[in-house]
């Protein structure tokens, strides 16, 4: 849990004000995590209960920055929502940086959001570590720890846990690993969906190989499905379909996903979720356009009016 000293700390004026949504930016939310889980379920929360509580926010001259709600904003953003209510806090970009640790206090950050805060201060805003130490409440050996953390875990593994593919426990696990090896990790992590247990497991068997061919090889193994993660219970089984319905659930399953799909990206700009999540999804997204092209020219093929007409000519034969 991150305790903050709140020395020189000034506390949100009490009147909340109503803000347009437009007005709104969220460059900080590259400090936070925001699941798209948790969105949906703050989502849902504003449909039935409203805003509850208003947003902290600070005025940073051509924009409004928010310190605190970044899950209530996006959730707004879904829902359609034209403003919300803020508090405004005196602060500029370092004072708010350290009015997020103070303002989660009770709850905690989790280890990678804490060491981006903490890269942040000491990148960004140029503070000695000293300096952070001593504005988080902090000893400066606790700021080391999480600077190291967040600069020697490779950008493609902090990239996935923004996107919810990885879980942030799981990213800590594999910062153990050198850097070379920690995305080929992570694929197996996510490839596999595995725990943070087996995550473990898997961290531990690769930092006792002597070289990187070993690791490399072992990698192999985990993704090929040689080496199984170890589950408790047996494995559930799956009722038998015919073709005819796997092709239904397929399609079910594509019309639920880029429904979901195109609501967030409509919903949340790509530039909202940091600069190395933004790039790695957008790479991501343009790879998708051929594949949904060649996607739609077969169910347009397989659909035409002459395929209709012989399926029935076919079914009328028999």
């Amino acid at each position: 849990m991150l305790r903050v000293r709140l020395r020189g700390v000034t506390r949100p004026k009490p009147q909340p004000t109503l803000i347009a949504i437009t007005e709104l930016s969220e460059s900080l939310s590259a400090l936070r995590l925001c699941e798209p889980a948790a969105v949906d379920a703050m989502s849902a929360s504003l449909g039935r209960y409203g805003q509850l509580n208003p947003l902290v926010v600070f005025d940073a001259g051509r924009v409004i920055e928010v310190v605190d709600g970044f899950k209530r904003l996006r959730a707004a953003r879904h829902l359609g929502w034209p403003g919300l209510e803020v508090r405004f806090c005196d602060a500029d970009d370092t004072e708010a940086k350290i009015q997020i640790a103070a303002l989660h206090t009770g709850r905690g950050l989790t280890e990678l959001e804490e060491g981006w805060l903490v890269r942040s201060l000491y990148r960004d805003d140029r503070l000695s570590q000293p300096a952070i130490a001593e504005r988080l409440g902090r000893h400066k050996s606790w700021v080391c720890r999480r600077l190291m953390l967040v600069e020697g875990l490779d950008a493609e593994v902090q990239a996935a846990v923004r996107l919810g593919l990885l879980q942030p426990r799981a990213a800590v696990l594999l910062g153990a690993l050198p850097r070379g090896n920690q995305p080929a990790a992570m694929r197996v992590v996510t490839g596999r969906a595995m725990t943070v247990r087996q995550t473990e497991l898997l961290v531990t068997q690769l930092c006792a190989c002597d070289n990187a061919q070993a690791r490399s090889i072992l990698l192999d193994q985990w993704l090929s499905g040689t080496l199984a993660p170890a589950v408790s219970g047996p494995a559930p089984k799956r009722a038998v379909r015919c073709e005819a319905d796997w092709l239904a659930a397929d399609v079910t399953t594509l019309h639920q996903v880029a429904a979901r799909l195109q609501a967030r990206l409509l919903a949340t700009p790509l530039r909202a979720l940091g600069p190395v999540a933004a790039e790695f999804l957008a790479i991501h997204l343009e790879a998708l356009v051929p594949v949904l092209a060649a996607l739609s020219d077969v169910v347009s093929a397989v659909t035409a009016p002459k395929s209709r007409a012989s399926i029935r000519e076919e079914q009328f034969t028999a």
